[in-house]
């Protein structure tokens, strides 16, 4: 039996194409479940559900009412909810003194404010018990540069969702968090694209290598399934990061001179 027979899940952010949350939707649907798929871009959402032979629903996570439809079409849908996952995000790169009101608040919007009322969404739905996952980020213990708002609400929702692990664990719903590090994303495929960007980084990573979505893929299939009995976690799956750090804005720099110095000339 596949580890995830008929389990019904919502993956919100699975709405942009091969990011992480195609992929651990399309690993959650080999092992068996039922997806919902939902995000903004309600099109995407839709010809990615048919690809995976489930359902979509578009939902800004910015609204509450739009988390609760897609709550509800998930349970009329499927009869249930199993499975919550949320993938949603925005990767901010700005310098504390530079970041301003505008930038802040969307950051709270989507950081903080959506995933707390996906929680409150995703419990009143499972009345038979479940498991919620949120993507959080290495860099809430392994600092990086020009990242403030960004960790601090990352960070934030970790806090948040511990404090649904204990109150609602009674219901047998699990909340647990998963930290990847630098991860191979269509996001970051300029950023590493960038001669020595990727070595700076994997030099980070005592298992020699930046993560890639189908680990974080393989560690919410285990959170999803039953024989999970953990709740108020957060798994670090990024290959050892935190034994060492995230490169500076300066280790960086020289990496990306020196390889660019070392590339031939035409």
């Amino acid at each position: 039996m596949k580890r995830l027979e008929n389990k019904i899940a919502l993956i919100l952010g699975a709405d942009s194409r091969d990011n992480m949350g195609q992929d651990i939707a399309r690993r959650f649907a080999n092992e068996g479940a039922r997806l919902v798929i939902s995000g903004r871009d309600g099109d995407e959402a839709a010809r990615f559900a048919q690809e995976i032979g489930g359902t979509h629903v578009a939902c800004d996570i910015t609204s509450k009412a739009e988390l609760n439809a897609a709550v509800a079409h998930a349970r009329e849908w499927g009869g249930r909810l199993d499975v919550a996952v949320n993938c949603a995000g925005w990767g901010l790169t700005q310098g504390f003194l530079e970041t301003g009101e505008q930038e802040l608040e969307k950051m709270i919007a989507l950081q903080f404010k959506g995933p707390f009322f996906f929680f409150q969404a995703v419990i009143e739905g499972m009345k038979e018990g479940g498991s919620i996952i949120q993507i959080s980020s290495a860099t809430t213990r392994a600092v990086i540069e020009n990242y403030a708002a960004y960790i601090g609400t990352k960070g934030g929702i970790d806090h948040v969702m511990r404090c649904v692990a204990n109150e609602f664990g009674s219901r047998g719903i699990r909340a647990n968090s998963i930290s990847p590090g630098l991860t191979e994303t269509p996001m970051t495929a300029e950023a590493m694209a960038t001669p020595g960007v990727r070595e700076c980084f994997t030099a980070r990573y005592p298992l020699g290598r930046i993560g890639t979505t189908a680990d974080i893929a393989a560690a919410a299939v285990w959170l999803a399934c039953d024989e999970c009995f953990m709740t108020g976690e957060n798994l670090q799956v990024n290959g050892g990061l935190l034994l060492r750090s995230n490169p500076t804005g300066a280790d960086v720099g020289a990496a990306v001179e020196k390889a660019m110095a070392a590339k031939p000339s035409n």
